[in-house]
């Protein structure tokens, strides 16, 4: 479950920037929240992700985007997936 949270994760992200509420939303409302967050913050020290700080609205919010290395694992687990194999 956890690799498919971080592909669902770099595939929210995929060709753009997100706030992490934002990222909550995309993957259908308030219910994976408590997963989410913590999925953010791990695949950003592992390099798949950048975070920065930034005002979105009225707030400052964390706001997430691939990586190169995210990407690569994303498009890696993508052809995992067509040919039948579990995500990479």
């Amino acid at each position: 479950m956890r690799v498919d949270l971080d592909m669902r994760l770099l595939s929210v992200l995929e060709g753009r920037q997100l706030s992490g509420h934002a990222v909550v939303e995309a993957l259908g409302g308030p219910g994976p929240a408590g997963a989410v967050y913590p999925a953010l913050r791990r695949l950003e020290r592992a390099g798949y992700l950048t975070g920065e700080w930034a005002r979105v609205g009225e707030r400052t919010r964390r706001v997430y985007r691939l990586t190169g290395a995210g990407q690569r694992s994303l498009a890696t687990a993508r052809t995992a997936a067509r040919g039948g194999l579990a995500w990479a």
